[in-house]
């Protein structure tokens, strides 16, 4: 981008600012320097993973559900700082920086820990389904560190990756799996009946969905954009 297309740029987002100026909300929002809510929101997202890792972990009654409610608090988390950033145009790079990765850390500790309780996976179907689990979260962690390193070559080339459809449904189907993951393994840990079998059934297809999805969405990112690789 061009230093004159930067400056407009800057004229036309602190004239779209200027609008917010007497919205309170907005004032608040703002906060000081780089520290705006947005990045407060993603730095609290990076907070929770630790403690969703402690209480998944800790051994009292119904932790995996108190887990399950950190973790939703910080995929909640991540659903209102994009929104607050681009309606009061407060975007920053260091909220395109920390952003992208709170997401794909808090999901990737998620699906790891999940495997470290096979009977999550296996408790129903037999040993053959951690392995699948296991290659699929490692499919799952290769396309994050795949086109993570392609939106950098772009990103030098100038470019601009846009999230393409596979990549949204890809996001809202892991993010579904690790929900109905964790209440399935919070029921089976207080009564390993006949509800948690369900519920464990539909976490795993949404869980191998989202696998396809994250393939389908890897597949996509490079075909549309292999012209990168041969600047």
């Amino acid at each position: 981008m061009s230093q004159e297309n930067r400056t407009e740029e800057n004229s036309v987002k602190k004239s779209e600012q200027s609008g917010f100026e007497n919205d309170k909300f907005y004032k608040f929002a703002r906060g000081k320097g780089i520290m705006n809510l947005p990045n407060k929101l993603t730095i609290s997202r990076m907070v929770m993973i630790p403690l969703f890792a402690l209480m998944f972990y800790l051994t009292f009654t119904a932790h995996f559900f108190v887990a399950l409610a950190v973790f939703a608090a910080a995929s909640l988390t991540d659903l209102f700082d994009g929104k607050i950033a681009r309606k009061y145009n407060l975007v920053t790079n260091l909220g395109k920086f920390l952003d992208p990765i709170a997401d794909k850390v808090l999901v990737s500790t998620a699906f790891i820990l999940l495997l470290t309780k096979a009977w999550v996976f296996t408790g129903f179907l037999g040993s053959w389904a951690l392995i699948v689990a296991g290659c699929g979260v490692a499919l799952i962690l290769a396309r994050e560190i795949i086109i993570s390193g392609f939106r950098m070559v772009a990103a030098d080339a100038g470019v601009v990756i846009a999230a393409d459809k596979f990549g949204k449904y890809k996001t809202v189907f892991q993010d579904a799996s690790v929900v109905v993951l964790l209440i399935s393994a919070g029921i089976t840990e207080l009564d390993a009946g006949t509800a948690a079998q369900v519920v464990n059934y539909i976490g795993l297809v949404l869980f191998a969905v989202a696998i396809v999805l994250t393939v389908l969405s890897g597949i996509n990112y490079i075909v549309k954009n292999i012209g990168i690789l041969k600047k």
